[in-house]
């Protein structure tokens, strides 16, 4: 067995003296596992570094064996990631959020969407806004994707203020108006109208919004916790556009 594939590095785990098993996402296969020997080596590592995209063939006797990998570098963006907080903490958050995801289970549009994303995570504003998008894609893809192109009260496309905790589904301003205060918020950049950038209010919505619905459908049902490093990607993320905040709580979401 054998094939070849374009894949970007979540993580590595040492095998052996000399060898590591590196974990990686493709864009046709999914999330991979892979031996890689030497993988210790000077030459290796630098290129096995979470966020860095390389070249795959992976060969084995079955499919269902682990199997070896061949690596060939194509963007070492590693030390990039290691410049500012969001990046650190992005890279690896994204890395948890796909390991909810069935090992070889194909997503290429989620592997597409995790390449911009690595190019982005510099900007806090940016990287805040695409994060929570790619949180929005592992819902859906783990089948509990919000609807939020349309009030679930009245069908209106437009003035969307909120989401229903318990359906998941928009709600417009008027229509929710009478519970507003049992409702979560519905960030501007995120509507079907999506005209408005993030900023520090949206971006707290948004984090709180994408972390009650992976909390309620995939970490509770689990008996998991969110990974310490999207708490870590939520705070360097806000508080770049806010330098004066000092509170951030709660795997759910952020208080200020």
């Amino acid at each position: 067995m054998q094939w070849q594939d374009h894949a970007i590095i979540l993580g590595v785990k040492r095998h052996g003296e000399t060898s590591v098993i590196a974990e990686v996402m493709t864009r046709d296969r999914g999330r991979h596992l892979g031996l890689v020997r030497s993988g210790r080596s000077r030459a290796m590592q630098p290129v096995l570094q979470p966020g860095n995209a390389v070249e795959v063939i992976w060969r084995a006797r079955l499919d269902e064996h682990l199997g070896e990998f061949r690596v060939e570098p194509v963007t070492l963006r590693a030390a990039r990631l290691m410049e500012t907080a969001t990046a650190v903490y992005g890279v690896q958050a994204m890395g948890a959020l796909l390991r909810l995801l069935p090992e070889r289970d194909p997503h290429p549009h989620l592997f597409d969407a995790l390449e911009v994303i690595l190019d982005h995570l510099h900007n806090p504003a940016d990287a805040g806004e695409l994060f929570v998008r790619f949180e929005l894609a592992v819902l859906n893809d783990l089948g509990f994707g919000l609807d939020l192109g349309e009030c679930a009260a009245t069908g209106a496309r437009s003035d969307l203020a909120y989401v229903s905790p318990k359906s998941g589904r928009a709600v417009s301003r008027s229509a929710g108006a009478p519970w507003a205060d049992k409702m979560l918020l519905l960030p501007p950049f995120l509507g079907v109208e999506g005209n408005h950038a993030a900023d520090f209010d949206s971006l707290a919505a948004a984090f709180r919004l994408t972390g009650f619905f992976l909390h309620r459908h995939v970490y509770e049902p689990r008996g998991m916790e969110a990974a310490a490093a999207r708490d870590g990607f939520v705070q360097a993320a806000l508080k770049a556009l806010n330098p004066a905040l000092r509170t951030l709580a709660g795997p759910n979401g952020v208080s200020a």
